[in-house]
């Protein structure tokens, strides 16, 4: 006859299932960053999230995206060996609701989330207040510059230069508020707000404008599509304290905890960037490399 365990065992037996079962739990939740990449590579496509107005990086053209993340995601993909499912979005009022929406829980419409977002700040303290997306891998600096017809304005070293003439940014960006506030904001008046940087861009290489605020991206691409000749126009940083001093790094997102995805991701962006690929994508675009 088998003897019947005292209570203090059972109590001991039952402790020791939970303790397995809560084990059995955590090792559950430590797994999905593998589990994940195993899906991906066996579903063979990539879900990149890029922007759908971020000229010249990602915006829609006759109906399709383009640009140089457009680009940069076809070549993750195929050194990946996989295809790219590309989910284009509008941006919502801040990036922390699009790392929300399209890296770690998708939109409450139902769109997203991608497994990877590309044109992501990379910046400690965005990434502290932001720690449910893994950020890394930056790929360029944004840079803000001011672009100036020569023939108007030959030189510009400071604010004070521009004092009586023309100038335009993109309504609600960090360019316009820089201009806006530039001399002391004497010079207010004569600012100009366009809907988008290249709207700016073309009033100055019309002759409506003196110079402009935009990023340094959005000018050279621009010049590059208008065939303006370059000589004809400069673009000099010029110091704001509503302007980051050195720009920012961006680079991409993929929901946290996906550290395998991540380095995955990053080994293709290292490839690329060794054999030329990387650059020669911003130079179909007439982009400069800016290094992270």
């Amino acid at each position: 006859m088998r003897a019947v365990p005292s209570e203090p065992a059972l109590t001991w037996r039952r402790r020791a299932s939970v303790l397995l079962a809560v084990a059995a739990l955590a090792i559950a939740c430590a797994a999905p960053a593998r589990a994940d990449l195993a899906k991906l590579r066996q579903s063979g496509t990539l879900k990149v999230a890029v922007y759908k107005g971020l000229s010249p990086f990602s915006a829609m053209a006759a109906g399709q995206p383009a640009g140089i993340d457009v680009a940069l995601a076809r070549a993750l993909g195929k050194e990946m060996g996989l295809s790219v499912s590309l989910l284009p979005f509008d941006a919502d009022e801040n990036m922390a609701d699009d790392l929300r929406n399209m890296v770690w829980r998708g939109h409450y419409l139902g769109y997203g989330p991608a497994d990877v977002m590309l044109h992501v700040p990379v910046d400690r303290a965005f990434m502290r207040e932001n720690d449910k997306a893994l950020i890394f891998a930056p790929y360029y600096r944004e840079t803000f510059v001011l672009v100036h017809d020569r023939q108007r304005l030959p030189a510009v070293r400071g604010w004070d230069d521009l004092k009586g003439q023309p100038t335009g940014a993109e309504g609600g960006s960090a360019g316009a508020n820089a201009l806006l506030s530039g001399a002391r904001g004497a010079e207010r008046d004569r600012v100009k707000v366009y809907p988008s940087a290249d709207d700016a861009l073309h009033a100055l290489f019309a002759g409506e404008i003196a110079a402009a605020m935009t990023t340094r991206a959005s000018y050279e691409n621009a010049l590059k599509a208008s065939g303006q000749s370059a000589t004809r126009f400069a673009a000099v940083d010029l110091p704001s304290p509503l302007l980051p001093a050195q720009g920012w790094a961006v680079g991409m997102a993929v929901k946290s905890g996906e550290d395998e995805l991540a380095e995955s991701l990053q080994k293709a962006l290292d490839a690329i960037r060794r054999n030329g690929e990387l650059e020669r994508i911003f130079a179909q675009y007439g982009v400069s490399m800016q290094a992270p």
